[in-house]
């Protein structure tokens, strides 16, 4: 891809002038203490079952991925809030079944990429260091500068700073865009961006699924396909959730070489806020459509408990990976009332 964006404006910084600033390394432990601080603001109204999350060296923990949001290290520069990101592309090799492996490339050693917090007005700064052995980029949707785009490849071992505002509230995404751009995506360059409204949406248990797929013949077709970087992790784990409770899902369609896919709730509907950029529900359904790098809010609550099945509807996609299930745990057997929201 020719570059025909102004370069002037965006710095090339090596590991060893990152280091004497700061950005990579001691900082990353005050980041995550940050990040468990607000999860409990956030959701000081709202019961979350206590769900074991294993610890792992591998790069995908899907059960992490749900309810992990980073909302980076707050700073203020001339009056204005910064919420300054990390972010470090590597290489990894995961588990897709008991037999199949799978070269990735990750995000702070995962995949997805962690999914990054602001709120709209805030200025956003994210620090990327390119360890993953050849060139990338980082691609954020939403509005900013020409030269903030990130279509220029970033080879390995450099790094450069993206910063604009957090504008406009809503579900973004941020991915690869060096050439093959969906090569690159397949192998896990990507993420989702939430950018929160002025006005908080009301309290609820809120969840990330990121739909994805891998080719692992390249031949331009999905063998697997996942939530959360791992197929069928979530038919074995079910998501725990509690009845009666308002639940968000954040839901992102990444699945390349597929032109759309849908998403189905099992024996419930779910209001739909299209790319979150609206705070009133467009339609209900209970089977949604959505093209690549498409996403949107869906709002519902359980009824009844139980277990209950998401997926796509396409058998396909549902049968090699992308299936899950809600396990919905009754009010009965909570130790404490779960509060309205």
């Amino acid at each position: 891809m020719s570059d025909n964006f102004t370069q002037s404006k965006e710095k090339l910084w090596n590991r060893r002038q990152l280091l004497k600033l700061g950005l990579f390394g001691g900082g990353l432990a005050c980041t995550g203490a940050l990040l468990q601080i607000l999860n409990i603001k956030n959701n000081a109204y709202v019961r979350i079952p206590p769900m074991e999350i294993p610890d792992s060296q591998d790069a995908t923990n899907p059960i992490q991925v749900l309810r992990n949001f980073d909302y980076g290290t707050i700073k203020r520069e001339n009056g204005q809030i910064i919420r300054e990101f990390q972010l470090t592309a590597g290489t990894s090799t995961i588990q897709l079944n008991s037999a199949v492996s799978y070269n990735i490339w990750d995000l702070n050693g995962r995949i997805p990429g962690p999914t990054l917090r602001a709120k709209e007005g805030e200025r956003i700064r994210i620090l990327f260091l390119n360890k993953a052995g050849h060139s990338h980029s980082l691609h954020f949707h939403g509005v900013h500068p020409s030269e903030m785009d990130g279509v220029r490849p970033i080879s390995n071992g450099k790094a450069t700073i993206y910063e604009f505002d957090a504008e406009p509230y809503g579900i973004h995404l941020y991915h690869c865009h060096v050439e093959p751009v969906t090569r690159h995506i397949v192998k896990g360059l990507y993420g989702m961006v939430i950018i929160d409204p002025p006005k908080r949406r009301p309290p609820a248990d809120e969840i990330v699924l990121i739909m994805s797929g891998y080719d692992i013949n390249d031949d331009n077709r999905n063998e697997y396909y996942a939530f959360n970087g791992l197929p069928h992790h979530y038919m074995h784990n079910p998501i725990q959730i509690y009845q009666n409770q308002l639940i968000r899902l954040y839901v992102l369609n990444m699945i390349e070489f597929d032109h759309a896919v849908t998403f189905h709730l099992h024996a419930n509907f779910f209001d739909v806020y299209r790319s979150g950029m609206t705070m009133t529900p467009s339609e209900k359904t209970d089977v949604l459509t959505m093209g690549v790098a498409e996403r949107h809010i869906l709002e519902f609550a359980f009824r009844y408990p139980g277990k209950y099945m998401f997926h796509p509807h396409q058998d396909a996609l549902a049968e090699n990976g992308c299936m899950g299930q809600f396990e919905v745990i009754a009010e009965k057997d909570t130790k404490t009332p779960v509060k309205p929201t």
